[in-house]
């Protein structure tokens, strides 16, 4: 019976993060420990539910679990995408799971099926989103790879979650259940941390909302944007963006998004993505990562500050970013570089 306590030592880990991380980032966090409580009260539903023959936490259990992959969404949409808000078709999963679950089995809805659904659904939605070359507009630049890394890790676990279902379901129609508590316990040692990590890269790498600094531009649709962005307006605005984070050194902010950069230079956001794009052949985040990588260069060449010094200082995060993007653009590490440059002046 190693299964059944499982769930409770994942619940119980899943709360303690959630108070930690609330301790120490409460603003920043905040949709990441809300997604973590959730976690943790399913996992100790399901745990409950398998120790327990109440018919409550039967009943809760499923309700809880509908609520996830539609929790997983808001917290990538509220990280990544313009709209944070949740629209009222995402709650038509729960609220049907609510209903079945409440009519069994006089009505006989079905549950299991739909629920299975909902999972793959949203799963195979994260999988879309994380492999698009969408603006991330509120996670800072230097940190896009991961947030589309962690919204794709995400999604298979939301897959990975309809998998197990199935196989427990395969296992009640042909076992009578012998399989279940090992299947259960493989499944929440690796599915709802997994999910959650995800959920919390994603909250981690999303600054707190600040109060804008100038006149909020006037925002557009992605197909208003391309339809008006004549080559000479492209230049237009990769002129004035050159200027503004050269003038101010705004790169050197780690936590400079692309909402913010909208707001300082009084333009929407997807103007600002499509020019760069059409001008310079990459991503803003790509971009400002270029502003970085040249201040690190300079600093490597004309100071005997340490590496870690001196990526922190170009405003990159973490080290393993820094050294991708310097040998993206360079083909040699921070440390061949300085290297090479003493040699060539001896």
């Amino acid at each position: 019976m190693l299964a059944i306590p499982v769930p409770f030592v994942v619940s119980m880990l899943l709360g303690l993060l959630a108070v930690t991380l609330y301790a120490r980032f409460a603003d920043q966090a905040k949709t990441a420990c809300l997604f973590l409580l959730l976690c943790a009260g399913t996992t100790a539903m399901v745990g409950l539910r398998w120790t327990f023959n109440i018919s409550a936490f039967g009943i809760a259990q499923p309700i809880l679990a509908s609520v996830i992959p539609v929790a997983a969404w808001y917290a990538f949409a509220h990280a990544s995408r313009k709209q944070g808000k949740l629209p009222l078709l995402h709650a038509a999963g729960p609220l049907y799971v609510l209903v079945s679950v409440t009519t069994q089995p006089w009505l006989g809805l079905p549950l299991d099926e739909i629920l299975t659904l909902i999972y793959v659904v949203y799963g195979v939605a994260l999988i879309r989103y994380s492999g698009k070359d969408t603006e991330l507009v509120n996670v800072s630049l230097g940190n896009w790879e991961g947030v589309r890394k962690a919204e794709n890790i995400a999604g298979w676990m939301l897959i990975f979650s309809a998998v197990v279902d199935s196989l427990m379901s395969l296992d009640f129609a042909f076992n009578s259940g012998e399989f279940s508590l090992y299947i259960l316990t493989a499944a929440h040692l690796i599915l709802l941390p997994a999910l959650s990590i995800a959920v919390v890269v994603a909250a981690m790498n999303t600054p707190m909302a600040e109060e804008p600094d100038d006149a909020e531009p006037a925002q557009e649709t992605e197909t208003e944007a391309a339809s008006v962005m004549t080559h000479e307006k492209a230049e237009e605005i990769t002129h004035l963006l050159d200027t503004k984070i050269r003038q101010n050194m705004l790169y050197l902010d780690p936590e400079l998004t692309l909402s913010k950069l909208s707001r300082k230079l009084a333009i929407p956001a997807k103007q600002i993505s499509i020019a760069v794009n059409q001008i310079h052949g990459e991503n803003i985040s790509k971009r400002i990562n270029a502003y970085r990588i040249e201040h690190a260069k300079q600093a490597l060449l004309s100071t005997d500050d340490t590496i870690t010094q001196i990526f922190m200082n170009a405003g990159f995060q973490t080290k393993s970013n820094f050294n991708r993007e310097f040998s993206r653009m360079t083909g040699m590490t921070p440390s061949e570089f300085r290297k090479s440059s003493t040699q060539r002046e001896v």
